[in-house]
């Protein structure tokens, strides 16, 4: 009894903690609602660009609660392309910006057309007179893409620099799968499709690799390329040869020009004071906060006549918030916007690897009713538009991509997992009766049938002629060579222009400026057709942001280096938990993930959480 009633102590006092702990959060979270003001002053002084995560084309919702319930990893901030581009442009012409900041010390990354969309809009603030100041405890190949655009570049005397370049290993699960006696089965077409191989191989194929290397190849060099023209001064070859130069990392990369000033943040705070202004309260510069100036300038969710259809992530089925293509979700903002009769003409800007091939003609198929009712459809794509991303594509009067894009991925595949070998271990069996070679199938306990294998195979054989003879038309090319070119097989944009997949390098504002001259827009409006931010998801994004006054400095070189592999990593937990419980037949290129910022796990309980606080 004495051991029952001490038990009923510790689960009372372990309920009382938790009400506490509930309490706590309530009043926290009330607290800061009532006293959030959207409103914020901007000020004056230097734009800061702190960019403590990574550069997305649509940021996924999260919530403040999020980095509780991320699995103990750290979830990283999302900031929208657009929003930097567009505080960049008008810092050029804002008499009280004297400056622009970037401040890289927990940047981990973007794509390549991203990296270079900002590097562009860097150059014209500069052009503008205006200098640009970068600093970082160390820089890696995403963080001095950026940095190399700026008039001066800082670094710690305790940084480096190292670049590694794409590349990298990619698990596969076959000998895990073997010993739970977990069994893939695997339908695809395109000997390019590599994406289901981590089921049914240990290593990657010979056309996988080569495939991977094509790919690589071309990052790299436009990487290089970008950064040689933006900082043609700097040794970059023998930097990249020899990082460590001769045993002092930072020194080196003063060395080979890569940083034009060694210092610690105070001295290059002093340094932006000079140009900026010094802020007397925290003995910093005067700072005006990239979010900041964008609360204060929203983007425009109505009243447009040129509707930007946004196409970002995976492709799912039904609805998805941002960050999320949901294929439903797309396709009914595209639909209302052309019913309401205010838009004229469509960009859809597509940044995607792909995924349901589903959801991928849900949209297409609202684009083309767009279509059908006069409406001019230009396609601009972002740092990856492959696979499901192009089978959107295919809709467009026009298609613009950078020589960066990673696209194509013209092909289908299917996984279904069947564990009739790992019951055998513990000594499960099943039985029953049928009455079609079809009855019961697919089991999922006692494997599947070759009826149904035959079935899904030619399922996905006939999901791929359709995406054959979609391109084909689109692109008016013979089907044997959209075959040919076809296969899973990604391409950079330089190649996809040559093969006829695109029409043009150009960014969005190209493709902007095609849709107006299609529609005879004179001076087009833009009008953005997805979910306006709400005041509940810009209280918590503020609320999540790091402390102004907290410690700004990064880690050391080698945690710089290993930051963007765990962030990787959870980038290949995601895409196979993707794999495993989304659509059965996917149109989508896992190869891009070279190509795309790397993501953190999904925090559903903090945005679970979120949803109730605000119903």
């Amino acid at each position: 009894m004495r051991f029952l009633a001490g038990f009923w102590r510790l689960l009372v006092g372990i309920k009382d903690a938790l009400v506490l702990i509930l309490m706590l959060l309530f009043f926290g979270a009330l607290h800061a609602v009532l006293t959030y003001n959207p409103n914020r002053p901007v000020g004056s002084g230097a734009l800061l660009l702190d960019l403590n995560g990574t550069i997305v084309e649509q940021p996924a919702e999260r919530g403040p609660f999020d980095s509780l319930t991320a699995g103990g990893a750290a979830v990283a901030r999302e900031h929208r392309l657009r929003d930097v581009v567009r505080a960049l442009d008008a810092a050029r012409t804002d008499g009280s910006i004297k400056a622009v900041v970037l401040d890289l010390d927990r940047f981990l990354g973007a794509g390549q057309v991203a990296l270079e969309t900002v590097g562009e809009a860097i150059d014209r603030v500069k052009r503008s007179g205006k200098p640009v100041f970068a600093y970082a405890t160390g820089y890696t190949d995403d963080s001095y893409q950026l940095a190399a655009h700026a008039s001066e570049v800082w670094m710690s005397p305790m940084g480096g620099a190292a670049f590694a370049g794409p590349g990298g290993s990619r698990l596969y699960y076959k000998g895990l799968l073997d010993k739970l006696g977990v069994t893939a089965h695997v339908y695809r077409v395109g000997a390019f499709k590599s994406a289901v191989e981590p089921y049914i191989r240990a290593d990657q194929s010979p056309e996988a690799r080569q495939a991977n290397e094509a790919l690589a190849s071309a990052l790299w060099e436009g990487w290089k390329t970008d950064v040689s023209r933006a900082r043609p001064r700097a040794k970059l070859a023998e930097a990249i040869a020899n990082p460590a130069g001769a045993g002092n990392l930072s020194q080196a990369a003063l060395a080979y020009g890569l940083v034009d000033r060694l210092g610690e943040r105070a001295a290059f705070s002093d340094r932006v004071a000079a140009v900026a202004g010094k802020d007397d309260k925290n003995g910093s510069f005067k700072t005006v906060r990239l979010e900041d100036w964008v609360a204060a300038n929203p983007l425009k969710y109505e009243n447009g006549d040129i509707g930007i259809v946004t196409v970002a992530g995976t492709i799912q089925d039904g609805f998805a918030g941002p960050g999320t293509a949901g294929g439903d979700t797309i396709a009914r903002a595209i639909r209302k916007a052309v019913a309401d009769g205010d838009v004229k003409a469509l960009v859809v800007r597509i940044d995607s690897p792909g995924g349901s091939a589903l959801a991928s003609e849900r949209i297409r198929s609202a684009l083309l009713e767009a279509k059908a009712k006069g409406l001019p459809v230009v396609v601009s794509m972002g740092s990856v538009a492959a696979s499901g991303g192009y089978w959107v594509a295919t809709a467009g009067d026009r298609i613009f991509a950078e020589p960066s894009t990673i696209t194509g991925s013209i092909g289908v595949f299917g996984v279904l997992p069947t564990f009739e070998a790992t019951l055998a271990k513990i000594g499960v069996t099943t039985d029953g009766v049928k009455t079609t070679p079809l009855s019961g199938q697919p089991d999922l306990f006692g494997g599947t049938s070759p009826e149904f294998d035959r079935l899904a195979q030619t399922g996905v054989e006939d999901i791929y002629g359709r995406f054959v003879a979609l391109v084909a038309q689109s692109r008016k090319l013979a089907t044997a060579r959209v075959n040919e070119i076809g296969q899973g097989r990604v391409w950079d944009g330089g190649s996809a222009r040559q093969l006829g997949l695109v029409d043009a390098f150009g960014g969005l504002s190209d493709a902007v400026a095609e849709a107006a001259r299609r529609a005879k827009i004179d001076k087009p409006a833009l009008v953005y057709l997805e979910k306006r931010p709400s005041w509940w998801e810009q209280w918590a994004s503020d609320w999540s942001r790091p402390d102004d006054e907290g410690e700004r400095d990064g880690t050391d070189m080698l945690s710089r280096l290993a930051a963007r592999q765990k962030a990787l990593a959870w980038s290949a937990v995601a895409d196979a938990q993707s794999l495993a419980t989304g659509a059965s037949i996917q149109a989508r290129c896992l190869e891009c993930a070279a190509a795309l910022p790397p993501r953190t796990p999904d925090a559903g309980l903090g945005r679970w959480l979120l949803s109730l606080i605000a119903r």
